[in-house]
């Protein structure tokens, strides 16, 4: 029930977990008028994706709530001998947390599980359930707000590669409560 935009040309495929979209790395995106996060004070964000070689160095693939304001994001940094890490970022009023898994690399082209929750005061990310990261953060809830899957909000940091599954529980869930 939301307005979609679809920049470039995304490819639905098919991959384990059913039906994917492909992302070309330079324009393709899609733009959803919604935030599902708006107006919770604690959730769990979780992506079934794949980062493909050849991308951007730093790709912000899936972005929540206003481009410059408070928001959620869901990054990639390849490290060019076909790696990624994990970077996930919350802005919430004066409050930023940044968690950078640089130590923590995974080979791209293969299918992983991401999850971010957020309990108010803390926030932590979590790659095929084991926790990478954690810090603190003061989150409020957001009003309103869009949704980027593909880039950034303001089409900038493309991604490379495919997105399979994306849920939100409007609460914190433990590795073993994530979607299979």
């Amino acid at each position: 029930g939301c307005a979609l935009e679809a920049s470039g040309q995304p490819v639905v495929i098919d991959c384990p977990y059913g039906k994917a979209i492909e992302f070309d790395g330079k324009q393709d995106a899609v733009f959803i008028d919604s935030n599902p996060l708006a107006g919770l004070r604690s959730f769990t964000a979780e992506v079934i994706f794949r980062p493909d070689a050849g991308g951007l160095a730093e790709q912000r693939f899936f972005h929540l709530g206003e481009a410059d304001g408070n928001r959620v994001l869901f990054e990639t940094r390849l490290t060019g001998d076909g790696h990624w890490y994990l970077d996930t970022f919350i802005s919430s009023g004066t409050s930023t947390c940044a968690l950078l898994n640089e130590g923590i690399l995974h080979p791209v082209g293969e299918w992983y599980h991401l999850a971010l929750t957020c309990d108010g005061r803390e926030e932590a990310n979590f790659v095929n359930g084991v926790k990478e990261a954690s810090g603190a953060i003061d989150f409020a809830s957001m009003e309103g707000g869009r949704t980027a899957v593909g880039v950034r909000l303001n089409r900038v940091c493309w991604f490379k590669g495919a997105i399979g599954r994306i849920r939100f529980t409007p609460e914190v869930l433990v590795p073993e409560e994530f979607m299979q």
